[in-house]
């Protein structure tokens, strides 16, 4: 439960649907707090952009009142991922930046990567990591490879299994799921449907994998407007 982790006497809105968000919730985007990330960024009334006015983000996203069952429906909150990288820097006592160039970027030749923090101090993990386009494609590499790099097992392969798998639909069209932080979709390729899958960065950063393929594809771009030309994934995968 999330709120293991957390004083509730200082939490507010606290309910038995509160009480009942799990780690995996925040990690599928099903945590049901009252969030609405669907308007564009450019829209104050955009929860992503209530919550960067606030100077405690985890705070802000923790104390807001439930809308629905958590594990029952998914909707997006990029909150839910800064909750996470709390959650981290209170399990192992080390903050997940640190941990991340130790067990992630120095297996794998990442020297190149900036990273954002919160105006309270923590790691930005919601939107705040900046590396090259090259060193994204090790990333989408090491999920096509199940987690290994060379002769090492940097993540464990069951990890990379369940992360991918589509956990919840996402209510966009062609069949759009979402896994643990990670999207897929199906495509075709000579007629036959394959799933592709990717991650989806703030204003474009596409690391896309296709397994049956053996094929890794990264799109950067910097656009959050609406109206303005935007390049998709599924339009990269099928072309």
């Amino acid at each position: 439960p999330v709120l293991k982790f957390f004083d509730e006497a200082a939490v507010l809105n606290i309910d038995q649907r509160k009480r009942a968000i799990t780690l995996r919730d925040l990690l599928t985007m099903s945590d049901g707090l009252l969030w609405d990330e669907s308007l564009p960024y450019n829209n104050p009334a955009n929860s992503f952009a209530l919550m960067t006015n606030a100077h405690d983000w985890v705070k802000y996203t923790l104390d807001l009142a439930m809308e629905t069952e958590p594990s029952t429906v998914f909707n997006y909150n990029s909150g839910a991922t800064l909750i996470l990288g709390h959650i981290f820097r209170l399990a192992t006592g080390t903050d997940i930046e640190e941990y991340a160039v130790e067990h992630l970027f120095a297996p794998l030749g990442i020297n190149d990567y900036y990273w954002d923090r919160t105006p309270y101090g923590l790691t930005d993990t919601q939107e705040g990591l900046y590396i090259s386009a090259r060193s994204l494609a090790k990333i989408a590499q090491l999920f096509l490879q199940k987690g290994q790099w060379q002769d090492e097992q940097v993540i464990p392969a069951t990890w990379v299994e369940e992360s991918t798998a589509p956990h919840y639909l996402t209510g966009a069209t062609g069949d759009e799921a979402y896994g643990y932080l990670w999207w897929s979709q199906p495509y075709t390729f000579e007629k036959t449907t394959q799933r592709a899958y990717f991650g989806k960065g703030f204003g474009g950063q596409r690391p896309i994998f296709l397994p049956e393929l053996d094929m890794v594809i990264v799109l950067t771009g910097w656009n959050i407007l609406p109206g303005q030309p935007f390049f998709h994934a599924m339009e990269a995968i099928e072309r």
